[in-house]
């Protein structure tokens, strides 16, 4: 091992000990002041012999207290070799740099020593070596340093105590310095920043602090290789750590708002993790670097749109209310980010993560990932056109879900699918598909669904490729419960009133051609349910039609499902749906009345003595009592008989 100025502990071993013998006995003394007496003789031989430039016996005397004392099986001599090698360092002053090769390596064997005390004096003697060489220790810096974790984690507290002064010295030293070199520092910071040792946490968090500090040193650069296992402080039992590690992040959170750039992506990762920590502290601070990075980085952060938004999925149902509402708001920021977007980027990533985010367990980010399918089929159809076929089982899946409020909102994402033309059929083939294989879903759903989708699209399309879709079914039943359902849905809800309207203009003089072509689509489909049939004829005011449909209710099986949905027909002619039929039971000249009265009269015929019955009778004997009072007021009034003549013969007679 060379020194400068070709200084060798080789050729330097004198023939006799450098050190008188009495220094020697008393080094390995017992005593302290003993070993105390002959460290201070030692400093003052070794300052006699750096006025005199004997370089040969210095190096000499650190070997001997290197190798025979610091190294001895004998505590005592250990205790004294480490204290001589302070004393040696002070005598040598400002030389000490020329032997630091020499001095340091037994000092820093001795850390590890099993004996307390000599762990003790070896930092001491460390504190002494380097409080007189200064900047010149920090080639070794390394080396302290794991020292210094090693003594942090003492169980002896004035080891502890010991190691905090010469923690305190160091950093001093790096403060000072224009020229410490953090990149080889880094790595031994990766290598002590997962011990869990709070001692260790401790000192790791005072240094990255003071490092961060020093004017020369942009510690942000190297965040990347901490910020995790400072995230992992804020779970920590001690509260001071703690307290330090989120002071840390915030001092760097504020630079990276203050730097003019800053390398986003290699932090993203680190943030993902943590925001899936079981710790409500990490998952907090986490999100809110989040939501900062998205405010900050804006497009340069394109290819991690993925990454932040499986970050921000994580955290938007949380239980804890605080990191839901910043979840919220950051979702809401790289919503609007992407929306904006000008420059191309990649859908896949994206689209994987919010398809896995539909089967989350929990209500918010399911209705979060809808938002964002949403979104990105307004924004890029074209380019979201390519992955329908793997995006709809997903979405027809959702269809089943607990929450109507997620089955809303993904039936706009359905809607916004079939908004073109090339879906569109896709689509409803699909849903009919999920009707045909879960037929409670139709009955608890099944009217949710299809009125959304009739208020989301054209409602005369829907029903129109419905009806299409069911003559090519070969599942009668099915068929049958889908026309009752969609019958229902077309005498009930407002969403088809632009239907009911085409159907009721359908029979007229002159009805539009598009018109009489829904009556004709619905009708070859309704035929499968002789009820829904009638009605339909019912609403288009197809009255002859509706006479011939009820004539041939007797060719049909009774059941109680068939008289159940004739008592529905009738509650539903009372309703305002059919005000237009009440009112034509007033017209009796018309052409169509018969007929229309014919076939309320064939549809009382076929219910028995019930509620329903009573109500449609007396319906229609209100509107025969009515027609009698007519046919009566408008009837000729009766001949009149000549008087009848005199009963006085006479009187005639004397006329004559």
């Amino acid at each position: 091992m060379m020194l400068a100025d070709d200084v060798s502990l080789a050729g330097a071993a004198p023939a006799e000990s450098p050190l008188a013998p009495a220094i020697l006995r008393g080094l390995g003394d017992r005593s302290y002041d003993k070993r105390k007496n002959a460290a201070l003789e030692i400093e003052a031989v070794v300052r006699s012999l750096q006025e005199s430039r004997d370089t040969d016996r210095i190096c000499s005397i650190i070997a001997l207290l290197g190798q025979d004392f610091a190294t001895s099986t004998n505590a005592n001599h250990r205790k004294g070799g480490l204290i001589g090698l302070a004393a040696t360092a002070i005598g040598l002053m400002s030389s000490t740099k020329l032997y630091l090769d020499a001095l340091l390596p037994p000092v820093l064997h001795c850390l590890d020593d099993p004996e307390s005390r000599v762990r003790y004096y070896a930092c001491e003697s460390l504190y002494n070596i380097a409080k007189v060489a200064r900047q010149d220790m920090l080639a070794y810096f390394n080396q302290i340093f794991d020292g210094l974790c090693k003594l942090f984690a003492d169980v002896d507290m004035d080891v502890k105590n010991g190691s905090a002064l010469l923690d305190r010295l160091i950093k001093d030293i790096v403060a000072e310095s224009e020229s410490f070199d953090v990149e080889r520092f880094i790595p031994l910071l990766q290598k002590y920043i997962r011990r869990t040792n709070p001692y260790i946490r401790q000192l790791l968090v005072g240094w990255i602090t003071v490092l961060d500090s020093v004017p020369d040193i942009n510690m942000v650069d190297w965040l990347p290789d901490f910020l995790d296992g400072l995230f992992n402080m804020l779970s920590d039992g001690n509260r001071e750590i703690r307290q330090a590690a989120d002071g840390a992040l915030a001092e760097f959170l504020r630079e990276i708002k203050e730097s003019a750039f800053v390398e986003y992506g290699p932090m993203v990762s680190i943030l993902v993790g943590q925001c899936n920590s079981k710790e409500r502290s990490n998952r907090l601070t986490a999100i809110t670097w989040v939501q900062e990075f998205i405010a900050l980085g804006g497009e340069r952060l394109l290819l991690f749109y993925s990454d932040l938004l499986s970050a921000i999925m994580q955290c938007i149902s949380d239980p804890e209310d605080d990191i839901c509402a910043v979840a919220g708001q950051t979702n809401r920021d790289l919503l609007e980010l992407v929306r904006g977007t000008s420059r191309g980027f990649e859908l896949s990533p994206l689209l994987q993560s919010l398809t896995a985010e539909l089967s989350s367990d929990h209500v918010p980010t399911r209705m979060a990932a809808l938002h964002w399918l949403n979104m990105l089929l307004e924004k890029a159809p074209a380019e979201m056109g390519r992955y329908i076929e793997d995006l709809l089982p997903a979405l027809l899946h959702t269809l089943s879900d607990e929450s109507d409020e997620v089955v809303l909102l993904n039936l706009q994402v359905l809607a916004r699918i079939g908004l073109a033309q090339s879906e569109f059929q896709r689509v409803l083939n699909s849903i009919m598909d999920v009707f045909t294989e879960d037929r409670r879903l139709l009955e608890v759903r099944g009217s949710l669904i299809v009125r959304k989708l009739c208020l989301l699209l054209n409602a005369r399309s829907i029903y129109m490729a419905l009806a299409a879709v069911l003559e090519g079914k070969t599942d009668l039943q099915f068929v049958s419960l889908m026309v009752q359902s969609l019958n229902l849905i077309l005498l009930t809800a407002a969403e088809l009133d632009e239907v009911r309207r085409a159907l009721k203009a359908s029979f007229q003089p002159n009805a539009a051609p598009e018109d009489t072509q829904v009556f004709a689509s619905l009708f070859s489909c309704w035929c499968h349910s002789p009820v829904s049939t009638f009605s339909l004829c019912l609403l288009a005011k197809a009255y002859d039609l509706s006479a011939a449909v009820v004539s041939e209710f007797s060719d049909v099986e009774v059941t109680v499902g068939f008289l159940m949905q004739v008592d529905k027909l009738v509650q539903l002619l009372e309703s305002p749906i059919f005000l237009h039929l009440r009112l034509q039971l007033l017209d009796v000249s018309a052409p169509s009345y018969p007929a229309l009265v014919k076939s309320l009269y064939g549809l009382l015929m076929l219910l028995p003595q019930s509620a329903a019955f009573r109500t449609l009778r007396d319906r229609l004997d209100a509107a025969c009592a009515l027609r009698q009072n007519l046919a009566y007021s408008t009837a000729p009034p009766p001949a009149q008989l000549p008087p009848a003549p005199s009963s006085t013969g006479t009187a005639e007679c004397n006329c004559m």
